[in-house]
């Protein structure tokens, strides 16, 4: 049974449950019709995955892993923030013209910093570290630069992550400041698990823990009757993730370097709408 289907149920049945409704406030999302997307959330939820026990996909309705998996490698390993290098259309909402969603996502992340040692972007400092100083309490990033906000299409959802090396293990922390949980809770996890696992392997580790903190962890209004009918499926065994183990440097990863052996989620056609 899939530890992180019982993880989706457990928090979504918090929101439902104790969450607080903003149907009384004006907010800034619309749906595409232009009505107000309003939420019931929850301020605070902290999720931990095993990463040596299970891949933490959710079985109750299928994650698009390769789709998420390209998002990822566009952020961390093209540092890109134009849409035409995506695979997926996922971002096009936010581009301009010409496919740019400004200084945001991947463009922090390939921004070069001088430190010490040298000049670095902070993708290959986590790199650096991870091979020359694992025992650091200082691998991170964050892409939640203020002074860059104002010429972002669209403020960082996932915005840090946190390293840490214990004996032989990878682990890493994932700070959230905002979480649809219905169209983006698994993505991301599946997202963030994936790379602490190839992160791991070219560093001569093993994967550990993820530990993912939200600190707005919300469905939206129209999201309710599809959460209440994923929540009272049962569970479904995790799949195994394989990844090429011939790859030894963190950019020689592609989409197809992953995949999921027995992954068989339950039937999900039902059209979800996103609020922008």
């Amino acid at each position: 049974m899939s530890r992180a289907d019982m993880l989706f149920i457990e928090n979504c049945k918090k929101i439902l449950n104790e969450g607080f409704s903003d149907e009384h406030l004006d907010v800034r999302p619309k749906w595409d019709d232009g009505a107000p997307a309003h939420t019931i959330k929850t301020f605070g939820i902290v999720n931990r995955y095993d990463l040596s026990e299970e891949f933490p996909i959710l079985t109750l309705r299928r994650t698009y892993f390769k789709s998420a998996l390209d998002e990822l490698l566009w952020i961390w390993q093209k540092k890109s923030n134009n849409v035409h290098e995506l695979a997926s259309g996922i971002w096009d909402q936010w581009a301009d013209e010409d496919g740019s969603i400004g200084k945001a996502y991947g463009y922090q992340l390939g921004v070069k910093h001088k430190y010490k040692e040298g000049m670095f972007d902070q993708v290959d400092r986590v790199l650096y570290d991870l091979k020359y100083n694992p025992q650091s309490r200082r691998i991170m990033t964050n892409i939640y630069v203020h002074a860059d906000l104002s010429e972002m299409n669209l403020y960082p959802c996932a915005y840090s992550m946190t390293f840490n090396v214990t004996g032989d293990k990878l682990n890493a922390i994932l700070n959230q400041r905002s979480q649809d949980m219905l169209t983006a809770n698994n993505w991301n996890v599946c997202q963030y698990a994936a790379l602490v696992h190839m992160l791991a392997q070219v560093s001569g580790l093993k994967a550990g823990e993820l530990v993912h903190c939200i600190a707005d962890a919300h469905i939206y209004d129209r999201h309710i009757p599809i959460i209440r009918e994923l929540i009272v499926r049962e569970p479904k065994d995790a799949p195994k993730l394989v990844i090429d183990e011939n790859i030894h440097e963190f950019y020689e990863f592609k989409s197809d370097s992953l995949r999921l052996e027995g992954y068989k989620p339950h039937k999900f056609d039902t059209k979800i709408p996103v609020a922008i």
